[in-house]
């Protein structure tokens, strides 16, 4: 019942008939069949198009499908950028091997990681921004959404420009090599 309230409160502040991707933000205290029956419900009342989940880690995403419809989600939402890549040890090849998109929340690190040296020299060569850059390599794999902050039309402009550079074995490298990748399971990191 607070999924379908919460969702029939977003309807109504955003002033829309319907959200096309509505998302669990947190586990919580519910049992998924509960969450999952009120998503289908929603889609059933034509108030979402489609449901996703936020900051679940891998035994939780394989609960999740466990469950009667768990199958129909469509994304899982979490912390991932160049520093913060423990999801590359287990919960993105699992969402790649289910077909579940990945969402990269935080995808330049507030800002954090870009005067780092390797990430700046790529953006010389490529004659672009760290930010860009930054989003590029958060894009490189399908399947792979990255949701950058904008605030301005300018600052779309800019995200947006990330599709254009493409990142080459030397760039992946140094960055491999800046931001080493996980080699063991990590905790699901949150902001």
């Amino acid at each position: 019942a607070g999924t379908v309230k919460a969702c029939e409160a977003s309807l109504k502040r955003l002033r829309v008939e319907r959200i096309d991707l509505y998302l669990l933000h947190w586990r919580g205290t519910h049992p998924f069949a509960a969450t999952i029956e009120a998503m289908e419900t929603l889609i059933d009342q034509g108030k979402i198009g489609a449901w996703g989940v936020s900051n679940l880690d891998l035994d939780d995403m394989q609960e999740l499908l466990e469950q009667d419809n768990g199958h129909h989600v469509q994304v899982n939402q979490v912390l991932y950028n160049l520093s913060r890549r423990g999801i590359e040890f287990d919960l993105r090849p699992f969402a790649v091997e289910q077909n579940i998109a990945l969402m990269a929340y935080s995808p330049i690190e507030q800002g954090r990681i870009l005067k780092d040296a390797a990430l700046v020299a790529v953006a010389e060569r490529h004659g672009v921004t760290p930010a860009q850059v930054a989003l590029a390599w958060t894009l490189r794999h399908p399947g792979m959404i990255s949701i950058p902050k904008a605030s301005t039309v300018q600052h779309v402009q800019d995200n947006r420009a990330c599709l254009d550079v493409t990142l080459d074995a030397t760039d992946l490298a140094g960055l491999d090599r800046a931001f080493a990748p996980p080699k063991k399971r990590r905790p699901l990191e949150m902001l």
